[in-house]
């Protein structure tokens, strides 16, 4: 049951765009379960970055750091039987679905105990059995597939829905707009959240993107959309809940996270064409984690103390992760000839 506490809920418009305006708090266990979750989402995407240094990673390597509470949001308005499916940037979603953070880091180190027994690596893991379905390389490519995944769960009349992230970038891909035709026509039940964290691979999203309201580019399909502040997990939260129910109700909607990347593109990205202190003033300003961990404190839901005791149960489970990934072996090369297709 929320209280009586104040935080914050999304807000549309070009003015103050991305900020918020107060709502109630959900109840203690709830916040610190987010806090939590965007904790481990940190923590972990920190030591993915250290072993990629270290070059136990190999391949692409994008991180979610600055974007945890969209993820963390989105995922506790789902329902179990719900789909998830999203692009290369794709630890965070992959953990706030449940997914074992040991098998994760083992498959991002390509070794056997990975969840695609280290053929898969950071951008193609798979988990059924939490509903998770990549995980995709190409630029938009999991935008038609989501689709699919929610056909089926129409056609199954099961009741679930799915959520399809893809980045700003990717919203100016074709592929988007067949699939917002089709997700229209067929009335489909899925929530498509687009995750603006402001760049793409090298560019500004103001150069790239004709119109700045990402959530209006389903209008001429008929799909309607919302605007969040994604640095805010319980506006995330609140808004997924009223984009999860339209799309279990009456089909598709769009829900655009205005979110932020402190770290380039991928591992390989200088991420030469913005400041060091647009980013420093969105770490000090607008941190998901420490706007959450504030509210927190000021409402006496917790203190400092329990927060940072918390931090350290974390850094084990990564650390733990760590020592896991480099103990598995690696894959026999008789995997390569394994799941190369399945019976229908």
């Amino acid at each position: 049951m929320a209280t009586e506490r104040t935080s914050t809920r999304s807000r549309r418009g070009a003015s103050g765009r991305g900020q918020s305006k107060k709502t109630a708090l959900p109840d203690a266990d709830t916040l610190l379960a987010y806090y939590r979750e965007m904790l481990l989402l940190r923590r972990f995407e920190e030591k993915a970055g250290q072993l990629y240094g270290m070059g136990l990673i190999g391949g692409f390597c994008h991180l979610y750091i600055g974007q945890e509470a969209v993820a963390t949001g989105i995922q506790h308005a789902l329902e179990p039987g719900d789909t998830v499916i999203t692009g290369y940037r794709d630890h965070g979603h992959m953990l706030a679905t449940g997914m074992d953070p040991k098998r994760v880091m083992a498959e991002l180190t390509g070794r056997i105990d990975g969840y695609s027994k280290g053929k898969g690596g950071s951008m193609h893991m798979f988990a059924r059995d939490k509903g998770f379905f990549g995980g995709h390389g190409i630029v938009a490519g999991q935008v038609p597939l989501g689709a699919g995944l929610a056909f089926a769960h129409k056609y199954r009349e099961d009741g679930g829905i799915t959520v399809c992230y893809f980045g700003d970038g990717a919203t100016n891909q074709g592929q988007v707009y067949e699939t917002f035709n089709m997700a229209a026509l067929w009335s489909l039940p899925i929530v498509f959240v687009i995750e603006n964290n402001r760049y793409g691979m090298g560019t500004s999203q103001k150069r790239a993107a004709a119109g700045q309201h990402l959530y209006e580019r389903g209008v001429a399909y008929g799909i309607p959309g919302e605007e969040v502040d994604g640095m805010d997990v319980l506006a995330v939260r609140d808004a997924a809940d009223k984009a999860t129910a339209h799309a279990r109700k009456d089909g598709p909607i769009i829900l655009e996270a205005l979110t932020y990347r402190y770290r380039g593109h991928s591992m390989s990205d200088p991420a030469k064409y913005r400041t060091k202190d647009e980013v420093q003033e969105m770490r000090e300003q607008r941190d998901p984690i420490e706007q959450l961990k504030k509210k927190m404190v000021d409402a006496e839901v917790t203190d400092e103390d329990q927060l940072k005791a918390m931090d350290r149960d974390i850094r084990e489970i990564v650390n733990e992760s760590a020592r896991f990934a480099q103990d598995s072996p690696e894959p026999d090369p008789a995997e390569l000839w394994t799941d190369v297709l399945v019976e229908a």
